[in-house]
């Protein structure tokens, strides 16, 4: 690629053209994003995930560009109409959509009525029009050369020529691209009721009789406009003040007024514009402004999923995870703290069976085994006993069950052995329960048994549940089945990836679903690590994995620093220090004169980290800082896990129901989703109540993301309460009403 294009990158993405042309060269070799982030500091100059990926999204996009730009220059010249002027156009394009409108008159299409009246020879005379060089003659005389079979008056003829003409306006490059930036600006768009019918509910009621100003519509409303259009509930169309813009064209078009082709210029302008330029830039408009509102709501999926799979696990725990139901019972799974099944039990404490009492001893016989410091506990290692409820259907009802019946046990339990409970979110667990994953993991379970089993170990360790499931079924999108699928599912692998990566994953007890996420492996070769280590036993050591099937060079250097061997023969190993580091920790260990399995050895890092002249050290040490600083960190903080800095999951022991909330109590509360227009906070009711945005903060509030982050533990207050249609308002702002960060 030249240095213009990396001039360009960089000016777009804020960068310098040296970091942009270092990064795309490791691109080019082959690296992955989060390799380049993490162990190429040096070289990007600390780019990070999103920095890194932009990059590569603009690389792509020029690359396609200039490959467009070539199929368009090799297109036209082989119709012999390529000009100089043309070409040094189209090679000055700065966009794919400059090079389709200076292509479109070259373009092969369908027959159209222009193409008809070529056919018929009524191009020169259509040229003879454009021209507008003739201020006097007779129309009638000019156009009697051109009659014909096909064409038997002149009135025919001159109607073609318009054809030919409103043709060459509409595909007019430059007035394309005026009437382009007219219409963002002031386009509106109006929306009214189409089928009544097909929206029995009034889901879409605020827009049977709704306009506004298309580049002032929000993403969300956009998105939710497009919906109702797409189920025949709403009528939209475009508006644009069509005389201005037919009066610029012509000021445009019509250089010689007193030409006698005038009128019939002004007809072809007319026409032009109504038949085939309005609506082709206002189809593209749309197309746009979906397109950016998709593109919003992507990054809010992904910024709430990030969150999400950046919950701190709860390790230590034995977990009894409940998938509540009604007609089919609520399904109990009890897992150890590795997520090991120990039992299953199916209680029916709803209605029709209404077993509340035996679903009570049922729970209460597992607590009593399972809870720690008891006689018969199996695992006395365990940091105690927790309980995971699916918020879906009958939860709420499930979760009184549970706290009445924790109401009754807990004061007959040692203080420390405790049971509490919380509320995890089940989104995707059915999706899950019935993949091939599901069957090859738990192949004893039924289908709704590894519902439960999946939802115990959400909560012990919610990244790597989360990833054996679809991230579009996770649940904390926005109008997620509405926006371009490919490109959602692009971004959300994605987060995914870089959260993996960021986390680090123990190669001797990663699912498959987890390692196909690490920098440089895939499903196939994740799979292999994993018949490789049930064939041999664990990896002793990082270059182990070198004897797996299929792990190359390339891609054993991209992944191994994001593979981690806890307990292995070298403490290097379980640590996010890449083996080709592993020299520089070594002289770092004799310029310090320590061993690498001393006890006090993260202390002395921290201690060099915090007194020595960074830059002398890695200079000394034959190493960039940047590296360096990961270095000492990974070794001052050993087993350091990211999602540690994320509030826990807020824990209960009693229930609330909707009808016990009065305004003005105050609570805590657990954010599910974050949207454009607030938060959904859990507040242990059965709905979740809404923090709109402008009760989140005593301040003016543009981005909810300001203030709030999917797993934020809350403090909020009551607003209001509808219990008949199941809405609740909250409001943050006040004094004590606070994040717990």
């Amino acid at each position: 690629m030249t240095s213009h294009i990396f001039e360009q990158i960089a000016k777009t993405l804020h960068l310098t053209p040296e970091q942009v042309a270092r990064t795309v060269a490791l691109f080019d070799e082959g690296n992955t994003v989060p390799f380049v982030a993490r162990y190429r500091k040096e070289v990007t100059g600390g780019l990070d995930e999103t920095q890194l990926r932009a990059i590569l999204d603009q690389v792509t996009y020029l690359r396609h560009l200039d490959a467009r730009k070539e199929t368009v220059l090799r297109s036209i010249e082989e119709q012999g109409k390529l000009t100089d002027e043309l070409r040094e156009r189209i090679l000055a394009a700065t966009t794919l959509q400059e090079v389709e409108d200076l292509y479109l008159p070259y373009k092969p299409k369908r027959r159209t009525r222009a193409t008809l009246a070529r056919e018929r020879g009524l191009e020169p005379l259509a040229d003879r029009m454009w021209a507008q060089e003739d201020t006097s003659g007779d129309l009638e005389a000019i156009a009697r050369p051109y009659l014909n079979d096909d064409v038997p008056t002149v009135e025919d003829a001159y109607a073609g020529a318009r054809d030919i003409l409103a043709e060459r306006i509409a595909e007019d490059a430059d007035i394309r691209a005026w009437l382009r930036q007219f219409a963002r600006d002031h386009a509106w768009l109006s929306v009214t009721l189409d089928d009544g019918e097909k929206d029995p509910r009034g889901v879409y009621q605020m827009y049977y009789d709704y306009r506004e100003k298309l580049a002032d519509i929000p993403p969300h409303r956009l998105l939710a406009i497009n919906r109702g259009e797409r189920e025949g509930v709403l009528k939209v169309k475009v508006e644009l003040p069509d005389d201005a813009v037919i009066r610029a064209i012509e000021e445009r078009v019509l250089t010689r007024p007193q030409s006698i082709f005038a009128p019939h210029l002004r007809a072809a302008i007319a026409d032009g514009y109504k038949r085939l330029l309005f609506p082709s830039i206002t189809r593209e408009l749309r197309s746009r402004h979906t397109e950016d509102a998709d593109d919003h709501a992507i990054r809010v999926f992904a910024r709430n999923l990030r969150r999400l799979l950046l919950q701190p696990p709860v390790r230590g725990y034995t977990v009894i995870g409940i998938d509540p139901g009604y007609r089919t019972g609520c399904k109990v799974a009890v897992v150890d703290p590795t997520g090991k099944v120990l039992e299953t039990a199916t209680i029916y404490p709803h209605a029709p069976k209404n077993q509340w009492d035996a679903a009570k001893t049922a729970l209460r016989h597992l607590i009593t085994r399972y809870a720690p410091q008891t006689p018969t506990a199996p695992s006395p290692s365990a940091r105690g006993l927790l309980i995971a409820i699916g918020n879906g259907t009958a939860s709420r009802e499930t979760e009184a069950l549970v706290a009445e019946l924790l109401r009754e046990v807990n004061p007959t339990l040692p203080g420390d052995a405790r049971v509490a409970y919380t509320m995890v979110s089940e989104s995707g667990a059915s999706v899950y329960s019935a993949s091939d994953l599901a069957r090859r993991e738990l192949p004893d379970l039924d289908v709704s048994m590894r519902g439960a089993v999946s939802i115990a170990r959400r909560l012990q360790d919610p990244l790597a549940e989360l990833v054996k499931i679809d991230p579009k079924s996770i649940g904390v999108g926005l109008y997620q089945h509405d926006v371009d699928q490919k490109r959602l599912a692009q971004a959300l692998d994605a987060v995914v990836e870089d959260v993996v990566n960021q986390v680090g994953v123990d190669v001797n007890t990663a699912s498959p679903a987890l390692l196909q996420y690490v920098a440089g492996l895939n499903r196939r070769l994740a799979e292999n690590i994993v018949k490789h280590r049930d064939a041999h036993g664990p990896f002793p050591r990082r270059e182990a994995l070198l004897k797996v099937k299929g792990m190359g060079p390339k891609t054993y250097e991209q992944a191994i620093g994001f593979l981690r061997i806890p307990g292995g023969e070298n403490p290097l190993d379980a640590t996010p220090i890449h083996p080709e580091s592993y020299p520089v920790v070594e002289r770092l260990f004799a310029y310090m004169g320590v061993r690498g399995d001393e006890p006090d050895l993260p202390a002395r890092v921290a201690h060099v980290r915090g007194t020595e002249d960074l830059d002398a050290l890695a200079d000394l040490l034959e190493v960039g800082r940047p590296t360096l600083e990961d270095i000492l960190d990974a070794l001052a903080r050993p087993g350091r896990d990211p999602r540690e800095d994320v509030p826990p999951p807020l824990f209960r022991q009693d229930v609330l129901k909707m009808e016990d909330l009065k305004p003005g109590m105050v609570l805590q509360g657990v954010v599910r989703n974050v949207v454009d227009f607030g938060a959904f906070v859990d507040i242990g009711v059965k709905q979740d109540g809404l923090v709109h945005i402008s009760e989140l903060a005593n301040r003016y509030v543009s981005d909810p993301f300001e203030v709030v982050n999917v797993g934020d533990v809350v403090t909020v207050r009551v607003l209001s309460v509808d219990v008949d249609r199941g809405r609740i308002a909250l409001s943050m702002r006040g004094e004590g009403v606070t994040i717990d960060d």
